[in-house]
């Protein structure tokens, strides 16, 4: 039974991820995976720490890019206390794991590299293979027709 209330409405708003170098990622998803840049904002630390459940400083920046009504929050913490090195994390732990995209396989592969980011050549299935963005962010690359055939079921 649906709830008609606008108090249970519910609509995706974001996907934050965090990032060591803004203008690199900025660079890798605008240029590897066609992200469009839709704004950047610069809260304040206490306000911010308070919600992210850290300590100031922060010097937090949050930019947001956008692709196919997706919106991408990359947060970046200028503070030297929050540089924290990527830790690989296996597919099957708790959390997100990875985000996917239907793509020319082989071209953006390609530029992978170029931008910052590394193609996992043993994920390499044929019809589908990981990359990993600047920061180790796994990114699923599928084939176009994988999205044709989801837009017409």
């Amino acid at each position: 039974m649906e709830d008609s209330s606008d108090d249970a409405r519910v609509v995706f708003n974001h996907l934050g991820q965090c990032v060591r170098d803004l203008d690199r990622s900025r660079r890798f998803y605008e240029s590897v995976l066609g992200f469009e840049f839709w704004r950047q904002i610069q809260p304040p630390d206490d306000s911010s720490a308070q919600l992210l459940g850290l300590s100031p400083p922060l010097g937090m920046t949050a930019c947001y890019l956008r692709r196919d009504g997706l919106v991408l929050e990359l947060l970046h913490f200028a503070a030297p206390e929050r540089a924290v090195a990527f830790r690989p994390r296996a597919m099957d732990e708790p959390g997100l794991t990875h985000i996917s995209v239907s793509c020319d396989i082989d071209a953006v592969c390609a530029r992978v590299a170029e931008f910052g980011g590394e193609v996992l050549a043993a994920t390499n299935i044929g019809v589908a293979v990981f990359i990993r963005d600047p920061d180790g962010q796994l990114v699923e690359l599928l084939p176009l027709a994988y999205a044709d055939h989801l837009a017409g079921s």
